[in-house]
């Protein structure tokens, strides 16, 4: 069941909960295993929620949280949804555009690590409205200190006192593919409860579709658009109940690769669906870095400061198999 954390005008954030503390480690990856309950995103961030977001903070946008490439148009290969900054420097306001009727609630795009990390920072903070900054998005869960460089980007880590945050690769990878109802219960191998490799077919009652690029069926589920609502594959969720785990947008992880990246997965509307399998969850990428295809979700773990001692211990082992991926840059 999602758990709804909104007050008054903020946004509402769905969250469900992973349960089966102490799960066993995906045999053929060494991902998955996390030792206490916490809850995730039961959907991707989305447009109207980044826009209200910017709305909040970005009247500057001193750290750069919009890019023009989340406008509609050419921009961001010809989709007809996104945002629109409006006005100047100090004044600026933003707004979800487009023809499509469903752009807000589709998944944000074209955000970097760093950007994400802010976010969280400013749900940690209650949602304030004010300049970017120390209490709205520069300390909270992550002290980013104005750092947007993939150097000072890498030595960011995780507040023991924070609560939003970006899931590890572990928290993610099992939200998306542990079987759950007990400790050994296995993995599936697709987030959308199956081992056989899902349809991208546009469907509220298929039981394993996802938006990835099929070159059968003309690419990706929706071939305007590119990308879909959040949830519209109503009847393909992961085990403990996220949408999207696999497809639409790849994610940003908070996970560490080499002291040079951090990690992403889940696969992407123009991805092949082999994206979408549980071994190719392990990737990073220059966290300044962004993309068309790449978003994030959110995670809250109810008591980070006495659980991170494990976490930081479960942490060494897992990053032990790990591979690289750079994407080029727009």
């Amino acid at each position: 069941m999602a758990v709804s954390v909104a007050h008054g005008s903020m946004i509402d954030m769905p969250l469900v909960t992973v349960g089966d503390p102490g799960n066993v480690a995906d045999p053929a990856t060494n991902y998955g295993t996390v030792p206490y309950v916490y809850q995730i995103g039961e959907y991707d961030v989305t447009v109207g929620q980044y826009c209200q977001f910017l709305n909040a903070v970005a009247a500057t946008d001193t750290y750069g949280l919009y890019s023009p490439k989340m406008a509609p148009g050419p921009v961001n290969d010809f989709r007809t949804l996104g945002i629109v900054q409006n006005g100047n420097s100090g004044s600026y306001t933003y707004s979800v555009a487009g023809s499509d009727s469903q752009a807000a609630n589709c998944p944000i795009f074209n955000v970097s690590w760093g950007d994400a990390a802010r976010f969280v920072n400013w749900l940690q903070n209650g949602q304030p409205t004010g300049a970017e900054g120390p209490g709205t998005t520069e300390s909270g869960t992550y002290n980013l200190n104005g750092g947007t460089s993939n150097s000072a980007l890498m030595k960011v880590s995780r507040s023991t006192t924070g609560n939003w945050v970006l899931p590890t690769v572990n928290e993610w990878y099992k939200a998306a593919y542990y079987s759950g109802g007990g400790t050994n219960a296995g993995y599936w191998l697709y987030p959308t409860q199956s081992n056989t490799p899902p349809s991208n077919l546009l469907s509220t009652t298929g039981t394993n579709n996802a938006n990835f690029s099929d070159p059968n069926s003309g690419g990706a589920s929706d071939p305007l658009d590119f990308l879909t609502p959040v949830g519209a594959f109503a009847a393909s969720p992961g085990r403990y109940g996220t949408y999207d785990q696999g497809g639409n947008v790849d994610q940003w992880n908070e996970t560490v690769y080499g002291g040079t990246a951090r990690g992403f997965g889940g696969g992407a509307y123009d991805s092949a669906v082999g994206t979408l399998l549980s071994e190719s969850i392990a990737g990073g990428t220059d966290p300044a870095f962004a993309d068309g295809g790449l978003g994030f979700r959110v995670a809250y773990v109810p008591e980070p400061a006495s659980l991170w001692l494990l976490v930081a211990g479960a942490t060494l082992f897992f990053l032990k198999r790990h591979r690289f991926i750079t994407k080029d840059k727009e």
